[in-house]
């Protein structure tokens, strides 16, 4: 299928790993120019080139922590008016709700939500004056199925939802759409750091608890990065413009629900 996006612009942030890098790359063998941000450089510049090197698109990496202005400042200034943005954030490792003070909210408010409004404030007029746009978040599952460890996330990341589908009504009339994926367990650098949160002394190891949670779920497995990065793309598209204000589950099936 052609997305019907080649020559678009773009803006992805959180993305030289995992989810994010794959997200990119199913942009750049679109055709999209893309910018790209994250904080640690030396990914950031391998993701780089190794979209460049397989897509062929042409690729502007921008070392930059989008919570804080400045970071957000320098993407923009990178990319100023893109067609399509991605909302990635990392996540925070699970613990007890007992354990967080004001300041763990408020960074986790900062990183899941506030930061990602931000960049949708900055971007999403713009979209409409110009006649197209594609938001979409990434956040988690945990919207859907709240785990009592991932106080913090359940939290931040039902509050972009809850705004997200408030906003995605005004811009879709102007083909500009806002979505969220959630992503259930994937093969990924924050599973990873999730599953090793879970570890404690005596109880079952990183390995164990690695392998029960992929024969658990339906799928039998994790699920691979790229097949987010192609749910994105298909977001993305000039094909996806009657969804909006959607939270998309993509987790082989693990929530039981019927809605």
């Amino acid at each position: 299928m052609n997305l019907g996006i080649k020559g678009r612009r773009a803006l992805l942030t959180g993305a030289s790993k995992g989810m994010g890098r794959a997200c990119a790359m199913a942009l750049g063998g679109e055709g999209v120019s893309l910018t790209i941000v994250a904080r640690g450089a030396d990914a950031l510049h391998r993701t780089a080139a190794d979209i460049a090197a397989t897509t062929g698109a042409t690729v502007h990496p921008v070392v930059a922590d989008i919570t804080t202005a400045e970071g957000r400042a320098a993407a923009l200034a990178a990319c100023p008016e893109p067609d399509i943005l991605l909302n990635n954030a990392g996540g925070f490792p699970p613990g007890n709700f007992r354990d967080w003070e004001r300041e763990h909210w408020i960074e986790a408010l900062d990183m899941m939500m506030l930061s990602p409004i931000a960049m949708i404030r900055a971007t999403f007029d713009g979209m409409v004056d110009r006649g197209f746009g594609r938001i979409v978040n990434i956040a988690s599952r945990s919207v859907k199925i709240p785990a009592a460890e991932l106080g913090l996330s359940n939290g931040a990341r039902t509050g972009l939802v809850g705004f997200c589908a408030g906003l995605a009504r005004e811009g879709i009339s102007r083909d500009v759409t806002i979505n969220t994926l959630l992503p259930g367990i994937f093969d990924s650098d924050g599973q990873r750091q999730h599953v090793a949160g879970l570890v404690t002394p005596g109880g079952p190891t990183y390995d164990e608890i690695w392998a029960e949670r992929g024969a658990k779920n339906p799928a039998r497995r994790y699920g691979r990065p790229e097949e987010i990065g192609a749910y994105f793309a298909f977001l993305a598209s000039a094909h996806a413009g009657y969804i909006t204000g959607q939270s998309l589950l993509i987790d082989g099936g693990s929530y039981p629900g019927t809605f």
